[in-house]
């Protein structure tokens, strides 16, 4: 049930990404250029500002009020006249969605005993990956057959549904901490500083999610010109292609038990991501290698998400804070990745597009030689 929710409510943030041309047929030329960047932020601040709240309040009644936030703000999408409206709604998007995954996942690592918890990590993680994957695919498909407001109203029916059944599935629970919201605050700048595991860790994932973030902030534009020439169905029907990497990483939480250790899974998969890239080099222009480069690049890194979740949440501190200090690196890691990936494509092509990726999972390859078996 909470892989459920947390692939359901990630996906309220992907949706826009295939309908941006249309949407901006609806409200002006210019209404989503930074739709993308606003629901970014609103993720970021929500791990900063929301998810430390994870230790310190009950966490169902956090989970359903920002739920209901949630389906509220896609509501607002679907009747936006304006692209003030919006760019509002999407940020109220990103941040409501942000702080709900961000805390059923700890929550998740709470409910089992330490030494089974890459079974459940990478439960969480298949239903996360698989929201995200189906999203694209899911949003170019009902946009096409009942527009693009239909499915921001039926996204938000759908999310006040799922906080009734969390409201009633999740067992209560007192805070793990009783602490003030200053103090968590301070507490968690204070584990950033301490833990050099974590500080690396949270690096190699800013890394891989940057590779992550250059590839799919360019490939609808390289899939939009010759020879592929496709439009946005087919764009997000390509997005199927990677469930492959959601498979992986569920397998990696099944065969790498922790007397194994994390570092050696850990460099292989990055390896392969390092690899990917030649292949969707090679993709640019020949659909089979984007499709084998696809799938190596997502299972690269979501295999190193779950390696790196498995680490972060062995350390012995409270989870939120643990999820804050990771997944905010994580995060701006993927904004980074996004942000130059446009640039390098615009400057030079596909081929420093892949370059630039390859680069990045390197940087992560080369900061686990710093780190102990």
């Amino acid at each position: 049930m909470l892989a459920t929710a947390y692939g359901l409510t990630i996906a309220n943030l992907y949706y826009c990404q295939p309908l941006l041309p249309e949407i901006s047929r609806s409200l002006g030329a210019h209404a989503v250029d930074h739709l993308i960047a606003v629901g970014q932020l609103g993720y970021a601040l929500a791990l900063v500002l929301i998810v430390p709240l994870g230790d310190i309040v009950p966490r169902r009644p956090l989970v359903a009020v920002l739920l209901c936030v949630n389906a509220t703000a896609l509501a607002l999408t679907g009747v936006a006249d304006s692209a003030g409206v919006l760019l509002a709604a999407g940020g109220l998007i990103g941040l409501t969605a942000a702080a709900v995954v961000n805390t059923l996942i700890p929550y998740a690592a709470t409910l089992v005993a330490p030494e089974e918890r890459g079974r459940p990590m990478a439960t969480m993680l298949t239903g996360g990956l698989t929201g995200i994957l189906l999203s694209r695919t899911v949003a170019g498909l009902v946009s096409q057959v009942a527009g693009w407001r239909a499915l921001f109203a039926a996204a938000a029916v759908l999310t006040l549904v799922l906080a009734v059944v969390l409201t009633r599935t999740m067992p209560p629970a007192p805070p793990d901490l009783a602490l003030a919201y200053r103090a968590q605050l301070l507490a968690i700048v204070r584990l950033g500083a301490a833990h050099r595991l974590l500080r690396r860790r949270s690096l190699i994932g800013a890394c891989s999610f940057a590779a992550f973030g250059v590839f799919w902030s360019t490939v609808a534009f390289r899939l939009a010109e010759p020879p592929y020439q496709y439009g946005p169905a087919r764009i997000g029907l390509l997005a199927l292609a990677g469930a492959a990497g959601v498979l992986a990483a569920r397998l990696v939480g099944r065969a790498a038990p922790d007397r194994l250790g994390h570092l050696r899974p850990t460099r292989a998969v990055l390896v392969v991501g390092v690899a990917s890239f030649a292949a969707l080099w090679l993709g640019g222009r020949h659909l089979a290698w984007l499709l084998i480069g696809l799938l190596a690049l997502d299972a690269a890194v979501n295999a190193t998400h779950l390696l790196n979740m498995r680490v972060v949440y062995g350390i012995q501190d409270a989870r939120a804070r643990l999820a804050t200090v990771y997944m905010t690196t994580y995060t701006l890691g993927g904004v980074i990745g996004a942000a130059t990936g446009s640039t390098a494509y615009a400057t030079g092509g596909w081929t420093a597009t892949c370059l630039l990726g390859a680069v990045f999972l390197t940087i992560a390859l080369a900061l686990t030689r710093t780190e102990n078996p």
